[in-house]
């Protein structure tokens, strides 16, 4: 009996050290639980009180960001900014000279911002102090060749200059396809080439300016005067170029290569080339008005511009594939650009020696290039 009570009561104390690690245990696990729930709670407290400051940072509902732009294909850039700030975007489609002269004219800014349009343009508002200075981190990683070097204007994007050859108009004249802006200069290319007045297209401006850089002054400007003899007259719409040689009224057309160029290639069997000795280029500019009523949502929307997501947007409305050279590792386009043969130019003269270079072009072309 003495052994058999000593049995039970070993039992029963095993069953109630079992009992008690097991209560133990839960509270252990309970005691872990609870923490883990708090340190999650605190986290999604931390993530909310992060979203809701960068929500605040950027939140201007209720507010208009009103804007000067080239074109009202750029809606949809503008409705994603609106759904990332909550800012409406109103904007009026100008040509650069007629903001400059408003501008003046009205004595005050006639929006917040400025988007798109001939570098010259830009240069000229820096000068006459009608731009606000801009820094942050975004514009900071802008190259210094595609932005002012004082931060008054930043690119969304570069124009380049190259030949829109029919080809059949060619063929049926024996004549080879140019390759080159020395080869335009061949006599045996007279009366097949148009190019838009340079004093008019910010384009063909780019292109004198890119030629003159390319070869020096001297040799510049013989070059174009040899090309100018193969020019019947300078024609006063930019797109006249693609257009009319796309229609076989010309061989060869100077236009600004983009996805439209690539697309009428296509379409009505022509060639699209870059020329093998120098791409010019100019950036389109953008800027924010000085004094404008809202120059913080203006300055929102130019490190918006520069992100990644925005850079692809105006590559696809653009139809360009300059984007990549604005913010490196885009997606963007690949319409074929060898980068490597852009012209080294030198964009600090492109508006001081502006008045310069179109007078002197006028004295070589003449009565061709009638600007009425």
């Amino acid at each position: 009996m003495l052994l058999a009570f000593t049995a039970c009561g070993s039992e029963q104390n095993n069953t109630e050290q079992k009992a008690t690690n097991v209560e133990e245990t839960a509270k252990e696990e309970k005691e872990v639980k609870d923490d883990g729930k708090k340190e999650d709670a605190t986290t999604s407290e931390n993530e909310d009180a992060d979203s809701k400051e960068a929500s605040e940072d950027n939140n201007f509902e209720g507010k208009t960001l009103n804007v000067v732009a080239t074109s009202d294909s750029y809606v949809p850039l503008f409705e994603e900014f609106t759904k990332q700030t909550g800012a409406d975007v109103e904007f009026l489609s100008m040509s650069s000279g007629e903001v400059i002269s408003r501008t003046k004219a009205e004595g005050k800014p006639m929006a917040d911002l400025w988007f798109g349009g001939g570098l010259d343009a830009f240069m000229e508002a820096k000068d006459d102090d009608l731009l606000e200075q801009y820094s942050s981190e975004m514009t900071d990683k802008l190259p210094a060749e595609y932005k002012d070097e004082d931060d008054y204007y930043f690119s969304k994007g570069l124009t380049v200059v190259g030949f829109l050859v029919n080809d059949s108009i060619l063929q049926e004249k024996g004549l080879q396809v140019p390759k080159t802006w020395k080869d335009l200069a061949d006599p045996k290319y007279k009366g097949e080439i148009i190019m838009s007045n340079p004093a008019i297209s910010g384009t063909n401006y780019a292109a004198l300016k890119g030629l003159l850089d390319l070869y020096g002054e001297e040799e510049g400007w013989e070059l174009f005067e040899k090309i100018n003899k193969n020019i019947d007259f300078y024609s006063k719409r930019g797109k006249d170029p693609q257009e009319k040689t796309a229609q076989g009224e010309f061989g060869i057309g100077i236009i600004p290569v983009d996805q439209k160029a690539f697309d009428a290639a296509e379409d009505y069997g022509l060639t699209v080339v870059y020329p093998e000795d120098g791409i010019p280029w100019v950036p389109e500019g953008v800027a924010i008005f000085k004094d404008s009523e809202n120059v913080d949502i203006a300055k929102a929307f130019v490190d918006f511009m520069l992100s990644e997501k925005s850079q692809n947007m105006i590559a696809e409305i653009d139809g360009k594939d300059t984007n990549q050279l604005i913010v490196p590792d885009i997606k963007g386009l690949d319409l074929g650009l060898p980068k490597d043969k852009l012209i080294d130019e030198d964009l600090t003269t492109f508006g001081s020696d502006r008045e310069e270079v179109l007078n002197k072009f006028k004295e070589i072309a003449g009565n061709k290039a009638s600007e009425e």
